[in-house]
C-alpha cells in the first residue's frame, strides 16, 4: 500500500507573540467595533502563545487592496513552496525528477495558472507530472489531500506523489471588517506551508513506515453556512459558526467508529491522533465526544499552540510533529473537518 515517505513544514520568519497581535487587534477595531472589549480577551482563550505570519505585524495594520493581499498570496505561496519542497526532497532521498503527481492544496488565496504551474515552471520539474489543484476544502485540505494522494499512488505503485499545501490565511483579513466572526478569526488564523512525499508500494522504505490504510469523506446535509469565505470586492470575508463543536459533538463519534469498522478496527486500537485543532471549543469537543483517556491531543494542541490555526496546512504540521518527537506504533487516524460543513479522515499504519 502506499505510504509517507517524509514530510517537511516552514517555520515563517514573521513569528509573533499572540499578546502582540492582540494589542494590535484592539487599536484596529476599538473605534469602530463596539464589542472589542467584551470580546478581547478571546486572543486570550485560545491556548496559542505564538502565530506564525508570513509578514511583519504591522503588514496588517495597513490599508490593502484585495489585488495588492492576491499579489503577495501568489507570491509568497510560490517562495515558500518551492522552500518546503526542497526539504521534503531531501528528507524523501529522491530528486525533483522522480515526481510522478503533485497535489497542490489552498483556499486563502487565487491563481490561475494555479500555483502548482508556477512550482513546476521554477523549479523546473518534469513537464510531464500530473497536476490536481485543490481549493476550497478549508481546513479539511490537508486531510483531503493526503487521501487524494493515496488514490494517485494505489492508482501507479512506482508513483512518487508531491503533496503541497499551502494557507496564508493573514493575507485574507479585511481591515475594514468590524464583524464579529473577522474579530475572532483575527485570534485564531495564522500562516503555514507543508510538503509530503506519498510513494506507491514498489519503492524501497526509509527509516519510517507511515502505510496509508484507508481514508473517508463525508459532508454533512444542510450545514453550507457554518464555514466558509464570503466574497466582497475588499476580498474573502470569514464566517463560521459557533455551531461547529456542536456538530463534532452530534458526529464525530459515530463517523469514527462506522469508519473503523469497515477496516475491522475500534476506536481502542488507535495509538496516535493526528488532528487539525481548529481553536479549545472544538479540542474541547473531541475530547467530550471520544472520551479517549490521556491527552491524546498534545500534539494537535502543540501545533496550535506554537503557530496558531493555519487551516489545511494544521494537520500536517501535527503529522511532522509526531515523526520528529516520536509516535507510538500502531494505527493512526488523521482528521480533519471543514467548510461543506464536511470532515475528512485518513487511517495510518505507523512503524517506527
Amino acid at each position: 500500500m502506499p505510504y509517507i515517505a517524509a514530510v517537511s513544514k516552514i517555520d515563517l520568519p514573521d513569528k509573533v507573540d499572540q499578546q502582540k497581535v492582540k494589542g494590535q487587534a484592539r487599536d484596529m477595531f476599538s473605534v469602530n467595533f463596539p464589542q472589542v472589549d467584551r470580546l478581547i480577551q478571546a486572543f486570550d482563550n485560545t491556548g496559542i502563545v505564538t502565530r506564525n505570519f508570513v509578514k511583519p505585524l504591522n503588514y496588517y495594520a495597513e490599508t490593502t487592496t484585495f489585488k495588492q493581499r492576491n499579489d503577495e498570496y501568489i507570491k509568497l505561496s510560490l517562495q515558500y513552496s518551492v522552500q518546503a519542497i526542497e526539504e521534503v526532497i531531501s528528507k524523501a532521498g529522491i530528486l525533483k525528477n522522480d515526481i510522478t503527481d503533485i497535489i497542490f492544496v489552498s483556499t486563502t488565496g487565487l491563481a490561475t495558472p494555479s500555483i502548482d504551474a508556477l512550482i513546476i515552471n521554477q523549479m523546473q520539474l518534469n513537464p510531464h507530472i500530473n497536476r490536481t489543484p485543490v481549493w476550497g476544502l478549508g481546513c479539511a485540505g490537508g486531510v483531503a489531500g493526503m487521501a487524494k494522494a493515496n488514490l494517485a499512488a494505489k492508482a501507479n505503485p512506482y508513483a512518487v506523489v508531491l503533496l503541497v499545501a499551502v494557507e496564508l490565511c493573514s493575507l485574507t483579513l479585511i481591515k475594514s471588517d468590524y464583524s464579529k466572526s473577522n474579530f475572532i478569526g483575527s485570534s485564531l488564523f495564522s500562516d503555514g506551508v507543508a510538503a509530503c512525499i506519498i510513494k506507491g508500494d514498489n519503492h524501497k522504505l526509509g527509516r519510517h513506515r507511515l502505510d496509508i490504510k484507508a481514508a473517508s469523506s463525508k459532508l454533512y446535509y444542510d450545514s453550507l453556512d457554518v464555514m466558509g469565505w464570503d466574497f466582497r470586492e475588499d476580498g474573502f470575508k470569514v464566517v463560521f459558526s459557533k455551531d461547529i463543536p456542536t456538530f463534532i459533538h452530534q458526529n464525530i463519534s459515530k463517523d469514527i467508529e462506522e469508519f473503523l469498522a469497515k477496516q475491522g478496527l475500534q476506536l481502542g486500537d488507535i495509538k496516535n491522533f493526528i488532528f487539525h485543532p481548529g481553536g479549545t471549543k472544538v479540542l474541547d469537543a473531541y475530547e467530550d465526544a471520544l472520551q479517549i483517556e490521556g491527552d491524546f491531543l498534545e500534539n494537535t494542541r502543540g501545533v496550535m499552540n506554537d503557530n496558531g490555526n493555519m487551516s489545511s496546512v494544521t494537520v500536517l504540521y501535527v503529522l511532522e510533529r509526531f515523526i520528529t518527537h516520536g509516535f507510538t506504533d500502531g494505527y493512526g487516524l488523521m482528521l480533519a473537518m471543514g467548510p461543506g460543513f464536511s470532515s475528512e479522515m485518513v487511517l495510518l499504519n505507523m512503524k517506527n
